[in-house]
């Protein structure tokens, strides 16, 4: 149970701060930004070879999570681009 309060408050936190890089925080809340912290971590994951599916948090996890989730939120905002807002 603790494992998944955890990943929950790490996808939210890092979720959050890809979201102010990329400048989209006033267009999603709270649980759009675990789901981006939480995809984002397996992304960044594939990005550089590295299994973050430990229960491990280090430096090294959050860097490599937060490559993720803007690389993530840069692919959304490629695909918003071309819709009529």
């Amino acid at each position: 149970m603790f494992s998944l309060i955890a990943w929950l408050i790490f996808g939210a936190l890092i979720g959050w701060v890809a979201s102010k890089i990329m400048n989209t925080d006033a267009q999603q809340g709270a649980v759009l930004n675990i789901v981006v912290g939480i995809i984002g971590a397996f992304i960044g994951g594939f990005l550089v070879n590295r299994n973050v599916t430990g229960s491990v948090f280090d430096l090294w996890s959050v860097l490599t999570a937060l490559i993720g989730a803007v690389v993530l939120l840069g692919i959304v905002n490629l695909f918003q681009r071309g819709r009529v807002r």
